[in-house]
């Protein structure tokens, strides 16, 4: 007997792209994703965390999510969804109304919970397995799977568990945090699967259910935020031993198998969460399971309901004919919330004041809204490319003016540039002395309280 569900992750409500809200792209996606529940008509839904895209979100954000929950069960009311929280929600937030969301055959996990074994002959520090194991039923109600959702794991939580495992082990060297943060979240899991095959029965799936980075996964340019520095906190596959039949991810917003195996896998973010992410093909996975073994994995892709463009990088006459083209191709019978992204990366050779200016009077009146101007200068030459190693205090602000702007638009700072940062450093040293004398300000572009404050600074 087959048992189906989908899985998706990272939708990111409330995000703030470039100080622009994207709750119309939003509330267009989950509209279409009820629309493929309908279609499809899943046994469950699993959402892989980062449901929000900051840990306080705004009440809209919140509506959007809680809104999409009860129309999926007021259009089918067999459906289960399980959602477990990422690095980017709170998990206490995700997991304050589960009681009421039960009853709307969601659940909610937010935290691992540890129980103190030690008075029934266990260990003090014992997961609390049944919180994080989820029996899953297919339409008429017999019980076909059982998921284990782990939400993400934060060091703090996991940190030090299995320190014990070492402490015979003399010679080892320090662990380093990111050593403590994997064998930590070992020690879930292992815990967790012992559970799971413990309560499975004969027949039964066993689904993962994650929101971590693991070892091979592909991350995006700018998007996804670091677990631990540097990356080390990446987990290897091994976590998740062959009798799983299938991992739904959650964190890297690349669509991908990890490891090159066919179940574990990211489903990816619905939206571009950042415009090097346009191409991914952002897509919603159907995972069918025949008994206890992975059958097949079916892609439904995610209509763009905001266009993301990227122009550039080019010099400006580039930029400046792409733009007229653009502007001229751009659908007008278009509603403003709908009007596409635009992004414009202008290759200079120095720096052009207005040209902000310039690219926006290029879009006037244009169905378009540009939310991100990069420029970028020639990498430096040999004669002015600036050695390593210089003190600071031995440079002088006049001094790092002079090698900041060589190393970044291959050229000296003519003397206009020059004497107006001189006049604005004396003005500041003048206003530094003032406030420590407790004298007011006087005739300086600084006075009128336009300079902060100590305790601002």
């Amino acid at each position: 007997m087959s048992f189906r569900f989908l899985h998706t992750s990272d939708w990111h409500l409330g995000q703030s792209f470039h100080g622009q809200s994207r709750h119309v792209e939003h509330a267009a996606f989950l509209d279409w994703l009820l629309s493929q529940l309908a279609q499809h008509a899943p046994d469950a839904l699993l959402i892989a965390g980062d449901l929000f895209d900051v840990v306080n979100p705004s009440l809209a954000a919140q509506e959007l999510l809680y809104d999409f929950i009860v129309r999926a069960h007021e259009q089918d009311a067999a459906l289960e969804i399980v959602m477990i929280a990422g690095n980017h929600d709170s998990g206490s937030r995700i997991e304050l109304p589960a009681a009421l969301l039960a009853r709307l055959k969601t659940h909610a996990l937010g935290r691992v919970r540890w129980v103190d074994e030690s008075s029934h002959g266990g260990e003090a520090h014992t997961l609390d397995s049944q919180h994080l194991l989820v029996p899953l039923h297919d339409r008429d109600g017999t019980r076909r799977a059982l998921c284990l959702a782990v939400p993400f794991l934060r060091p703090a939580e996991v940190t030090g568990l299995s320190a014990a495992r070492h402490d015979e082990d003399e010679s080892k060297a320090e662990r380093t945090r990111s050593e403590s943060y994997r064998d930590g979240v070992a020690h879930v899991h292992e815990a967790l699967v012992r559970a799971a095959r413990a309560e499975r029965q004969p027949g039964e799936a066993l689904i993962a259910m994650g929101h971590a980075h693991m070892r091979d996964g592909e991350v995006s340019e700018n998007s996804e935020r670091p677990i631990l520095m540097g990356g080390e906190e990446a987990l290897p596959t091994s976590l998740f031993p062959t009798d799983i039949a299938y991992v739904a991810l959650g964190h890297l917003h690349r669509p991908q198998r990890v490891g090159g195996e066919e179940r574990i896998r990211y489903c990816g973010t619905p939206l571009a969460m950042d415009f090097s992410e346009v191409d991914y093909g952002h897509r919603v996975l159907e995972v069918v399971l025949e008994g206890e073994q992975l059958e097949k994995v079916y892609e439904h892709r995610v209509p763009c309901h905001v266009e993301l463009l990227r122009l550039g990088p080019a010099p400006l006459a580039a930029i400046t004919a792409q733009l007229t083209q653009t502007a001229a191709n751009a659908d007008k019978h278009l509603e403003q919330a709908r009007w596409p992204w635009l992004e414009v990366t202008v290759e200079l050779e120095s720096p052009v004041i207005d040209l902000r200016a310039r690219i926006e009077e290029l879009l006037e009146e244009a169905p378009l809204r540009l939310i991100k101007l990069a420029t970028r200068y020639p990498r430096p030459s040999a004669e002015h490319r600036q050695p390593d190693n210089v003190k600071l205090d031995e440079l002088g602000p006049l001094g790092l003016l002079d090698r900041h702007y060589r190393a970044i638009y291959d050229s000296p700072p003519d003397a206009t540039l020059i004497e107006d940062f001189a006049q604005l450093l004396e003005e500041v040293e003048a206003a530094r002395e003032a406030r420590l004398e407790g004298e007011p300000m006087k005739g300086t572009s600084l006075a009128n309280d336009t300079l902060p404050s100590g305790d601002k600074a």
